[in-house]
């Protein structure tokens, strides 16, 4: 099924709280990273034909583009909410375009490049959230806002921009 979704729609969906369960926080973002790792390794040999998925054309570099973003978006949301900062809302939505660069041969080299900076932004998390409370996990700051754990479980689902792809066969 194909989901052709405008602009407001988009706000619709981020406006649904996520499910959260009583995994640890400290590790979620972690699993989902090595989880897009291990499917990624599968795209060494990727044939250069976009994936057509949910209306949108999907390659590793863009895959792995969003994951990235999305990682530092949120990053960066629990980063000010811990600083006492407002949050800027994330107006690029990212998975609606697909650049010319999205479609450039996937190496070894981009591979060891996507692992050691989605590897570093899941460290991130770990430092950020390593030894925080119920407290500071659960706070809605105000009615529409999630909590730092509805935005960390929200966070692990990074795997579906791998799941655009999938595992390529050998």
């Amino acid at each position: 099924m194909v989901r052709h979704l405008t602009m407001d729609q988009y706000a619709d969906d981020y406006a649904a709280r996520p499910d959260v369960d009583d995994r640890d926080v400290t590790l979620l973002i972690p699993t989902a990273v090595s989880q897009v790792l291990d499917t990624a390794e599968t795209w060494l040999g990727w044939d250069g034909a976009p994936i057509r998925r949910e209306g949108n054309a999907w390659t590793p570099h863009k895959a792995l583009r969003r994951v990235a973003d999305h990682l530092l978006d949120h990053l960066t949301e629990i980063q000010c909410r811990t600083a006492g900062l407002p949050t800027l809302p994330d107006k690029w939505h990212g998975r609606m375009v697909t650049t010319d660069a999205d479609f450039a041969r996937f190496t070894e080299i981009d591979l060891d490049e996507a692992t050691s900076r989605l590897n570093r932004l899941a460290a991130c998390y770990q430092a950020i959230l390593q030894g925080r409370d119920t407290t500071f996990l659960d706070e809605r700051p105000a009615s529409q806002t999630w909590t730092v754990r509805e935005v960390v479980h929200h966070v692990s689902h990074v795997t579906a921009y791998a799941d655009m792809i999938g595992p390529l066969p050998d």
